[in-house]
């Protein structure tokens, strides 16, 4: 009997596994019908999708994201790249309507278009890794391709969608550390490789408990010992990640987040803008009187949400006087995020500005990467036309032109803004900030999926750049995040709070900071590399086929 090792696959592995060859095998594959895959496939590909989605927050259960990868890849293994095309579709749409539900508090036509559009990026993906199951160690072509699948989706088109990265389910895991030497790639890659190495080895079992009955000893052990080495290669994998060197250590400082809260749940919120504002500056006041009191240390900065004041303090004389009254009360620099009016009067801008006690206003960075169809509208003209909801985006927001370089009082931050903390080079180019700060607006999400995966986000950017990270959202989630990824504080949602910490500043690079890209994309052209060589093999057995 032939015997697949972690280094060959299957001579008899052809373009549908198991099918038998000649006219009777193929007119049995023609009525199995969708695309010759068989509806057992397409309940696998959709289970995999489904075993996905809970890795994610707010369920967290990040072993099942290897778990799904190996069905996904055993439901793919052995097809046509046309039928695993298909497969792939069929799993994106369940993990995407899954992983992604929070939308659905913009519509349910939002969410399930969103969903489908996501969808289609495993298609091609689905085609990809059924080419390259035909190659020596296919595990490791698999994972690469899944690093290529999510750095295209995560650029193109309108600079890409990185929501719902494999990476991004592995923020409190063994494979974690390993952000710190590759980024979210490497994470990705690591976690893929593993439900790779867990199809090989469930495989490699099957194998063994059929030929137990008809096939000589030998080849029931060899398949054993295949499937051993393949799951102590997973074991390999997370104790590699453990001894990832996470540290903390550094220069410390007193922060301070605040969470006002908002009125009201929903689209409309801020309607309520001078509400949302006061709210913001009430809590700024209270802990200034527990200072005073002494119940708390004086913090040396302290961080507002995005949109705590949705009124321009530069052209609204009340927001501005509120603000400076608060920022006094204080004593210290605080970083507002405020909606201001454009110079051209026709858009707006979204800033972080540094609002010191003394001179008011300074420096800011404002929003580089604005929200397609949130916070700018393409194709405005013809869209506007036909879906009256866009209606709500008056004007489009302006994209800055720099990081988000700032100096708030002691320390030299990095800001981002709620969006821009899933994209890789965003965070990447603050990096080297000695505190990392993600201002964020989650109330039209709020009690969804989507503000604890946005968490899980900042506890991965704190492992993969080895900083401290600052939290704030108007109504949660607001945390401070140690650099080791460890949650110091955490609100909850739709609950004023605030958190006060001492929090090490550190100026460390990781190996990830000095490699940048260049894992994610030496990984993606490994796997496109491994397409290009099974190419004349995936020709070659669909002509027998």
């Amino acid at each position: 009997m032939a015997q697949e090792t972690v280094s060959g696959a299957r001579p008899e592995d052809s373009a549908d596994a198991g099918a038998a060859s000649g006219p009777a095998g193929r007119a049995g594959r023609r009525r199995t019908g969708l695309h010759g895959a068989g509806w057992r496939r397409y309940a696998a590909a959709a289970v995999a999708g489904l075993l996905m989605g809970p890795a994610f927050p707010p369920f967290g259960l990040w072993p099942l994201a290897p778990v799904g990868v190996a069905v996904f890849a055993l439901a793919v293994r052995g097809v046509r790249a046309r039928t695993g095309a298909g497969l792939g579709f069929c799993c994106g749409v369940v993990f995407f309507l899954f992983t992604l539900d929070g939308i659905s508090e913009i519509g349910p036509d939002a969410w399930i278009v969103l969903s489908l559009f996501e969808a289609l990026y495993f298609a091609p993906f689905g085609a990809a890794v059924a080419m390259v199951g035909r190659l020596r160690w296919w595990p490791v072509w698999t994972a690469a391709l899944w690093v290529a699948e999510e750095l295209v989706r995560g650029r193109v088109p309108f600079g890409g969608f990185p929501w719902a990265r494999i990476a991004f389910s592995q923020t409190a895991s063994p494979l974690t550390p390993y952000a710190a030497l590759g980024g979210a790639p490497l994470v990705t890659f690591v976690t893929t490789l593993a439900g790779g190495l867990l199809a090989f080895g469930g495989r490699a079992l099957w194998r063994a408990r059929q030929a137990s009955t008809t096939q000589a000893s030998s080849s029931v052990s060899g398949a054993a010992r295949t499937a051993a080495l393949a799951l102590a290669g997973v074991l390999g994998l997370g104790l590699a990640g453990l001894a990832v060197p996470t540290p903390v250590a550094g220069r410390m400082v007193t922060v301070a987040v605040i969470q006002g809260n908002v009125p009201r749940l929903g689209l409309d919120f801020l309607g309520q803008r001078k509400a949302v504002l006061n709210n913001h500056v009430k809590r700024t006041q209270e802990l200034a009187a527990e200072v005073r009191a002494g119940k708390v240390p004086r913090p040396e900065l302290v961080v507002w949400p995005e949109n705590s004041s949705d009124l321009d303090p530069y052209n609204d004389p009340d927001a501005r006087q509120t603000i400076e009254g608060a920022v006094r009360d204080i004593g210290v620099p605080v970083l507002v995020g405020a909606v201001i009016d454009s110079a051209d009067g026709k858009h707006v801008e979204n800033r972080g500005i540094v609002w010191d006690p003394v001179t008011g206003p300074g420096d800011y960075y404002i929003k580089r990467h604005p929200v397609p169809f949130g916070e700018y509208l393409p194709f405005r003209d013809i869209l506007t036309k036909f879906i009256t909801r866009f209606e709500r985006i008056p004007l489009d927001f302006l994209p800055g032109k720099r990081p988000g370089f700032m100096r708030l009082g002691p320390a030299r931050i990095g800001d981002v803004i709620c969006f821009e903390v899933a994209y890789d080079g965003v965070v990447r180019d603050v990096a080297s900030a000695q505190l990392l700060v993600v201002q964020t607006n989650n109330a039209t999400y709020g009690k969804t999926s989507l503000p604890p995966q946005q968490i899980a986000m900042s506890r991965m950017r704190a492992v993969e750049h080895s900083r401290t990270v600052l939290v704030a959202a108007t109504s949660g989630i607001s945390a401070i995040v140690a650099p080791d990824g460890r949650m110091i504080d955490e609100s909850a949602e739709f609950k004023p709070d605030i958190q006060v910490a001492r929090v090490p500043m550190r100026t460390a690079r990781t190996p990830a900071d000095r490699l940048g890209a260049l894992p994610e994309w030496l990984l993606a052209m490994l796997g496109i590399v491994a397409v290009a060589v099974a190419v004349p093999t995936t020709r070659r057995k669909d002509k027998e086929a």
